[in-house]
């Protein structure tokens, strides 16, 4: 962990100016919170992946690749289950294409879609970069198990409200 950039906490700073000019902070400085600790996790999770010349997100598509049943999906579906536009699908699978860790195939069960598909290379990789993201606790520090858990039921209960998924 690197020394604090600042002497004070800026979002607790920027709440009270808040207060004074608008009213109450509380949602502010909580939107504000999870934008910076999303910010500091990726970095975090960017520095552990480089070495195998991924980014978080193209390491999302490795570890999506894995899980399904045959190593390969369509690209629709990647967008769809990562929840990010086809460019982005197209640019990661480009890049990963290029570093040899998955390759496009034909869909055998309908000739129209292009299906992205884990190489061996890619499974070394994601198995590998798969060990650096647990070995820096996927960049959730300063939080106790039970905590974490509490954190990921508040998050979801607001992705929920939010429209994120039906249940």
């Amino acid at each position: 962990m690197s020394a604090p950039r600042l002497p004070f906490d800026p979002i607790d700073r920027a709440g009270q100016s808040w207060e004074e000019h608008f009213g109450p902070a509380t949602a502010m400085r909580l939107a504000t919170s999870v934008m910076r600790v999303q910010q500091l996790m990726l970095g975090s999770l960017d520095a552990a992946l480089k070495p195998f010349g991924l980014t978080f997100s193209r390491y999302e598509v490795l570890v999506l690749l894995k899980f399904s049943q045959r190593a390969s999906l369509p690209l629709s579906k990647i967008g769809e289950r990562l929840m990010v536009h086809p460019t982005s699908v197209t640019s990661a699978i480009d890049r990963l294409e290029a570093q040899g860790y998955v390759e496009r195939v034909p869909d055998g069960a309908d000739r129209r879609r292009t299906l992205a598909q884990l190489t061996p290379a890619g499974l070394a990789a994601v198995t590998a970069a798969t060990d650096a993201v647990e070995q820096i606790d996927f960049a959730v520090t300063g939080l106790t198990d039970r905590q974490q858990e509490d954190a990921y039921q508040l998050l979801r209960r607001l992705r929920k409200a939010s429209g994120d998924f039906a249940e």
